[in-house]
């Protein structure tokens, strides 16, 4: 679930829908980049734990509604998202927990999702798809880890990552530190935005009384802190491939 070099963070239908020169294995991991390349996934936005559509259903029936066709769809293929409803809208993850990332099957899903929306006139909104979570810059991982785990109540996932296990809360991220950082925060937040968002987000943080603090890895990622120097990174997925 690295962010910095990009891992962490499910539909596909009776028939599969892929570009015709694939051949590979539909479980056969790629990148942000291969996946927005695909047609019929402009709705979604790769973040941190795969890609991320949001539609405004406007009414709890209609939200009611997409979520049964998601799931009719899902279990076809046997791939299953991660769904959030709410009154006016739903939120759908998809990723493929086998190589940790995206592949053909999420393509496959995300177009099919797209389509049912569409045929139920419910549209998407790109612009309000992110993912959060907390970083903890950390000498000895193996150290700090443990106790943020038991506060928490969540799960370990690999030596550096903590999940919520019911994928409410923000994913915590243990980063190694070479030396110890003196004059800055020990902690900070990461947001996984749309590449095509990312610009006026930071633009936003600037106006209402920010600063950035370094752009050198732009639009990878960009740092930015408040006024009294609490971090944040805005980040996307492009420069990670």
């Amino acid at each position: 679930m690295r962010r910095r070099g990009f891992t962490v963070v499910r539909l596909e239908a009776e028939t599969r829908v892929v570009p015709e020169n694939y051949r590979g294995d539909m479980t056969e991991k790629i990148s942000p980049g291969t996946f927005h390349a695909a047609e019929g996934v402009d709705d979604w936005r790769a973040v941190f734990e795969g890609a991320c559509a949001h539609f405004r259903t406007r009414t709890f029936v209609a939200g009611l509604a997409l979520v049964d066709e998601i799931g009719r769809l899902a279990e076809a293929a046997q791939h299953h998202p991660d769904i959030d409803l709410r009154y006016d809208a739903v939120t759908v993850r998809l990723s493929t927990h086998e190589v940790r990332g995206l592949s053909q099957r999420d393509v496959s899903l995300a177009q099919q999702i797209s389509a049912a929306a569409r045929h139920l006139s419910v549209t998407a909104d790109p612009s309000a798809v992110q993912t959060v979570q907390f970083t903890v810059d950390a000498l000895v991982s193996t150290d700090v880890l443990p106790f943020w785990r038991a506060v928490l109540g969540y799960e370990q996932v690999g030596d550096e990552d903590l999940l919520d296990p019911r994928r409410r809360g923000p994913a915590i991220w243990f980063q190694q530190m070479v030396e110890p950082r003196t004059g800055r925060n020990r902690i900070h937040v990461d947001i996984s935005v749309p590449h095509d968002q990312a610009e006026a987000r930071v633009a936003a943080g600037v106006a209402a009384g920010g600063r950035v603090m370094f752009d050198r890895y732009a639009p990878t990622w960009w740092t930015l802190a408040d006024p009294e120097g609490n971090e944040v990174d805005i980040a996307t997925w492009q420069g990670r491939e």
